[in-house]
């Protein structure tokens, strides 16, 4: 899983990715039209491996993981500027946008003040006419093709020119009803709008808790209500300062920092399971005294399905899948009481994994 961070230019990307992934990348109080991508995996926080690596005190320890890339911010109006940064996002599975909404005199903000939903809604804008623009190429080269004699495919038309009228509308293509065979359809032109998005409110440190943040969230959440999907687009609030500075800290600081600040856990923990929430993944779990391990699938995945996660042997000659959920397990003091009492289940190929299931695969190869 890939995300994306974008937004305008000094609007806390670089920081936010220096809280997510732990690194130092430089930030800068100026605008920059140049630099490379930065890639960076993420540890996905998960109580269960933790609860499960006490019982079992495995060799290794395994989380999910997700993957964060931090580039040059997005200007309005720039077309080719944009074009740079779209090029390089398009692949992602995800957008994380992130919206400024600090004051701070000494970096400069490209439209010269602060306003969220502004700002949220020109990024938009960039994204939409991104689109278009692709829609109308297409189009174009559809038509160049039926006056040499070659016959369009009529399917994609109609798709594109739907599209066309959507993104016309000001309205973002994952806000759209498009079904599986339309969604095909458009895949090979790698939409931008289509990806889903998590806006990332960036508010001062003195702001968190505050009236002000709190009504900066609201009217984010009243720009969502407007959209037909609302679930494509997910709502976080947060201070990349104090995230940067959490991130920073030993294990026990850190513990003690987000007690001071009245909260059970950093916000960079919240935002990753936004973003697995938002794509729609969960995790399964193995565990044994050689690894305890979170998986990620789908959510939908049946067990054969999830079993060649673990590796194509275990799919190909699947059996069935020896399964219990985390809870029922943790209640029952492991997995000797769980069989006593009944919970520990065998599944066939069909069954539809859980988050939470602790699954233990039998196969024959």
């Amino acid at each position: 899983m890939k995300l994306a961070l974008t937004g305008l230019a000094n609007s806390g990307k670089t920081t936010l990715f220096n809280a997510l992934t732990g690194l130092n990348m430089e930030t800068t109080v100026y605008m920059t039209t140049t630099g490379e991508p930065h890639p960076g995996v993420v540890r996905v926080p998960d109580r269960r491996v933790n609860e499960l690596s006490k019982v079992y005190n495995p060799k290794k320890s395994t989380c999910a993981t997700v993957e964060y890339m931090d580039f040059l911010g997005l200007t309005k109006g720039d077309t080719v500027q944009n074009r740079k940064v779209f090029d390089l996002i398009k692949d992602a599975d995800a957008l994380v946008h992130v919206i400024r909404a600090f004051e701070d005199e000494a970096v400069v903000h490209p439209l010269e003040s602060i306003d969220p939903v502004r700002d949220f809604t020109a990024v938009e804008s960039e994204l939409i006419l991104s689109d278009l623009e692709l829609i109308e190429k297409r189009l174009e080269r559809m038509e160049d093709g039926r006056k040499r004699g070659k016959k369009p495919d009529e399917g994609e038309k109609k798709v594109l020119e739907k599209c066309r009228e959507i993104l016309e509308n000001e309205t973002p293509l994952r806000h759209a009803e498009l079904s599986k065979e339309e969604l095909r359809a458009t895949r090979h032109l790698q939409f931008i709008s289509i990806l889903p998005m998590i806006a990332v409110i960036n508010v001062a440190e003195d702001d968190l808790g505050s009236e002000a943040s709190r009504g900066r969230l609201s009217d984010m959440e009243e720009v969502s209500s407007r959209y037909p999907n609302p679930n494509a687009l997910s709502i976080v609030l947060l201070s990349g300062k104090i995230e940067m500075e959490i991130s920073q800290l030993s294990p026990d600081e850190a513990d003690e920092f987000i007690k001071d600040l009245g909260v059970n856990e950093p916000a960079m923990s919240r935002l990753i399971h936004e973003s697995y929430k938002l794509l729609g993944l969960i995790s399964f779990l193995t565990a044994g005294e050689d690894e305890v391990r979170a998986w990620t699938i789908k959510r939908g995945t049946n067990a054969q399905r999830a079993a060649g996660k673990i590796h194509s042997d275990i799919e190909r000659g699947f059996i069935r899948a020896e399964v219990v959920s985390y809870e029922d397990f943790m209640a029952s003091g492991g997995m000797a009481g769980a069989r006593k009492q009944g919970f520990v289940r065998l599944e066939g190929k069909t069954y539809t994994v859980h988050d939470g299931d602790i699954i233990n695969f039998r196969f024959n190869v």
